[in-house]
C-alpha cells in the first residue's frame, strides 16, 4: 500500500462505460510524485490515505459489479491523524 495526501478532485465528463461512477481523486505521494486514485470513501483535499494499486485496484469492482474496470489506483482507508502525540 501507499500512503498519499489527496490534492484534489479531478472531474471527466466523457470516459469508458466501464468505469464505474465515483470520484477521481489526485493523490500526492513521498518524493511529491502525483498519482489518480478512484475513491469509493467520500474523502476530502489534504485528507490522509492508502492506496492501492494494480490487480487488487481492478479486482475490487468485480466483486461489486461483476465486470472489470479500468483502475489502476484505489483509496482503500482514510489514515486518522492525531496531532503533537
Amino acid at each position: 500500500m501507499i500512503k498519499g495526501r489527496v490534492k484534489g478532485k479531478i472531474w471527466s465528463s466523457r470516459h469508458v462505460d466501464t468505469l464505474p461512477g465515483g470520484a477521481l481523486l489526485e493523490v500526492e505521494i513521498d518524493g511529491g510524485d502525483r498519482l489518480i486514485a478512484f475513491d469509493p470513501l467520500g474523502c476530502d483535499t489534504e485528507e490522509a490515505v492508502l492506496v492501492t494499486q494494480g490487480s487488487v485496484a481492478a479486482a475490487y469492482f468485480i466483486d461489486r459489479t461483476d465486470r472489470t474496470a479500468p483502475v489502476d489506483a484505489l483509496i482503500v482507508g482514510s489514515i486518522d491523524e492525531t496531532s503533537g502525540k
